[in-house]
């Protein structure tokens, strides 16, 4: 009994995510296109990322940036795949400017992640989810 009850949730989560679309394109200002991260590249900013991310990040985005949190399915858009080219080849200011302004389902974090530092290092975070 307990398996059909498993099979039978699987199924309705991936109905969910199958009716998901996937997002538009996003306008990034052009000064965020450019923009580098001032935050080395070290272990003390990828934990500090971490961290945030975990509190902030991780509920639609997952634990390694697959899209697959415990709320995405409730989403209207895929919440995204950090860990692939199409991510990954994007500046870190375009990464940043996503991640803290938001559109849509993705809300604007402007005011839950006031500190710039931590905002950087959430960037760097992110890049640790490449293949």
């Amino acid at each position: 009994m307990k398996f059909f009850i498993l099979i039978a949730i699987a199924v309705v989560g991936f109905a969910f995510t199958a009716q998901q679309k996937k997002a538009e394109a996003w306008k990034v200002p052009a000064e965020y296109k450019t923009m580098e991260n001032p935050l080395a590249n070290d272990k003390a900013s990828v934990n500090t990322g971490k961290m945030v991310y975990m509190k902030h990040c991780r509920s639609c985005h997952g634990n390694a940036g697959l899209g697959d949190g415990p709320k995405a399915a409730r989403l209207k858009t895929f919440p995204g795949d950090f860990s692939g080219a199409d991510f990954q080849g994007q500046s870190d200011g375009e990464i940043m400017y996503k991640a803290i302004f938001g559109r849509d389902d993705m809300p604007n974090y402007e005011t839950k992640i006031p500190s710039k530092k931590e905002r950087w290092a959430v960037v760097n975070y992110m890049r640790t989810f490449k293949k």
